[in-house]
């Protein structure tokens, strides 16, 4: 379980130090317009989103079991997060993160986090694209400059709301969102290696403020962005208050494991290295410790970003540290910045997100494989989308189980790199 610094850092030269570095910026400014992103799409401040990419982001690559891992919050969280704030108050986020990092310190000290191997591939595919559809429909609202006072949280009432209020569409706004959108997809085919996202982000919202459209910004919305990290404080404790949030927390912890193992095991493919799981799990129990204590958002490992950090050049954990201590330069030196990006650019960013999270390029995959796989994905989907994700995943990992043991045959899954 000894993090995987203690063994890269062995003959590190100053060669490994640029490209990691390099790395550590071109991943920072990648993560500093999605952790934004993120944090609003869960019902949070903005600057949580920083907080958790700064604090999560730093642990992660500082105690992790994998060479490349990038932590931070991701998309995979929003809806549990969202869910947690209506239901419990940020107090109730930040008591849940806490200890849903408990939970997986004790996994790791367990040697639990080889068990990853044992969620059905089905369940892991429909919660997922179940969840890109949860958060390209609440962004709509921004897209398309939608004044909407309470956008119910349940999807089909949300459906309906949106539905209703369609003939305030804003142009300005559509048209912002629909730039921004297009300029990241026409970045990332044109020059795969370079930082689009904050440069689209950052462009559109220029024109807002040059051109002073009736577009909303961060700064309209939420106020100044912090430029330092808080003091690390917890809310009150109490017993009914663990019990009450211990499902949310179970829920948290689960994802965390099973999203930051996955992206590991990616990690592994793409510069053909091999993490401790183990490890990996401990480290995310800390991250998350961290980031709760600090007043932040959940995190684990963010497959889209690991990517980025392999293909810029990044070779050892030195890469995370980096990103995370650019994005804390950033939030100190120039959080006013951020605060003219315009919503509906942040929306679009999201929605992309959410395309690329949910895979479309597998989905003829997916409804070619076997009758019971097909229904497995489904029936985790709609659950996702119609009930709730913890239902999702308990009814899934449950009958993906069930037919694992009648199988007995199931071959092991061929992970891809997906953009989420």
């Amino acid at each position: 379980m000894k993090p995987k610094i203690l063994t890269t850092l062995r003959g590190y030269t100053g060669a490994l130090f640029l490209a990691d570095a390099a790395a550590g910026v071109s991943v920072a400014m990648v993560a500093l317009p999605l952790s934004l992103a993120i944090a609003i799409a869960s019902g949070a401040d903005p600057g949580k989103g920083l907080i958790t990419a700064i604090v999560a982001g730093f642990l992660v690559s500082l105690l992790g079991g994998s060479r490349v891992q990038i932590g931070g919050p991701t998309g995979a969280f929003i809806v549990v997060v969202y869910s947690v704030i209506i239901q419990h108050g940020y107090d109730g986020l930040v008591l849940a993160t806490f200890m849903a990092g408990v939970i997986l310190i004790i996994a790791g000290v367990l040697r639990l986090g080889n068990l990853v191997a044992y969620v059905p591939e089905p369940v892991i595919n429909g919660f997922t694209i179940g969840i890109g559809i949860i958060i390209a429909t609440s962004q709509l609202a921004d897209l398309f400059g939608l004044e909407i006072a309470d956008l119910p949280a349940e999807f089909l009432p949300k459906i309906s709301t949106l539905w209703q209020a369609r003939d305030g569409v804003g142009l300005p706004a559509l048209g912002i969102g629909i730039a921004t959108m297009v300029l990241i997809v026409g970045l990332r085919r044109l020059w795969p290696r370079f930082p689009g996202l904050i440069i689209a982000v950052g462009v559109t919202s220029l024109i807002v403020a040059a051109a002073t459209l009736p577009v909303e910004t961060v700064f309209s919305r939420f106020g100044a962005l912090p430029t330092a990290l808080p003091v690390p404080h917890l809310p009150d404790v109490t017993f009914p208050r663990l019990i009450e949030l211990l499902p949310s927390a179970l829920i948290i912890a689960l994802l965390a494991g099973v999203e930051s193992l996955l992206s590991a095991m990616v990690a592994d493919r793409m510069i053909d290295g091999q993490h401790r799981p183990n490890a990996e799990v401990l480290a995310q129990g800390a991250a998350n410790i961290g980031s709760a204590l600090f007043g932040g958002l959940p995190a684990t490992g963010a497959i889209a970003r690991t990517a980025t950090n392999v293909r810029a050049g990044g070779r050892t954990p030195v890469a995370g540290i980096v990103h995370a201590l650019v994005i804390l330069i950033v939030m100190m030196v120039a959080a006013p910045l951020a605060g003219y990006l315009a919503m509906p650019a942040l929306a679009g960013l999201l929605i992309l997100t959410a395309w690329n999270m949910s895979e479309p390029h597998k989905w003829r995959a997916h409804l070619a494989g076997r009758r019971s796989d097909v229904m497995l994905l489904l029936v985790t989907l709609i659950l996702t989308v119609l009930v709730d994700l913890t239902v999702a995943i308990g009814v899934g990992v449950s009958l993906g189980l069930a037919l694992r043991l009648r199988r007995r045959d199931v071959p092991p899954a061929d992970w891809d790199v997906p953009d989420r």
